[in-house]
């Protein structure tokens, strides 16, 4: 498969940049073995302070699995240094906020989680610990006295030459 971006695209009211808390957000994922087809129904965790050893114990990974359907043991990484902040010049686009090296696997769904950070646009008011599980959010900032948010969150895939 190789390297696969995902992109998110969202509306943020008074935010100036969103991101996660890097290297401990867990990306969330439902994955697909490229070898046979197979689609996983569970959400999988992501971590890249987290790393795990193969049957072959050559290298450490982000994620191992075998595949339920094939047997074939398939692994995924997110790659050092590719996380990135959604800002608000990005509003209305898709724009990739991390890349993942695939091994047999590719990631088909995305759920934000908790674990997100928001900086408020005028005060500069820092937001931690956000969850996006339902794909928006709002607080107030005392700050600036204004409401602010971000909704309409989409994500997708795309491949990373």
């Amino acid at each position: 498969m190789g390297k696969t971006g995902l992109q998110i695209k969202a509306t943020l009211e008074a935010i100036d940049e969103i991101y996660t808390n890097h290297p401990d957000y867990a990306f969330l994922l439902k994955l697909k073995c490229t070898s046979c087809g197979e689609t996983s129904d569970k959400w999988h965790d992501i971590i890249e302070s987290q790393t795990f050893s193969g049957k072959t114990g050559r290298s450490e990974n982000n994620y191992i699995a075998k595949c339920k359907l094939c047997g074939r043991e398939n692994s995924l990484d997110i790659v050092p240094g590719s996380h990135g902040k959604y800002t608000s010049d990005d509003q209305n686009n898709f724009k990739t906020i991390v890349v993942f090296d695939c091994r047999g696997i590719e990631p088909i769904d995305f759920s934000p989680s908790e674990g997100w950070i928001a900086k408020a646009e005028e005060s500069g008011h820092i937001f931690e610990n956000i969850n996006l599980l339902e794909k928006e959010w709002a607080d107030y900032d005392e700050k600036s006295k204004q409401s602010v948010g971000i909704y309409e969150i989409e994500s997708r895939f795309v491949p990373i030459k």
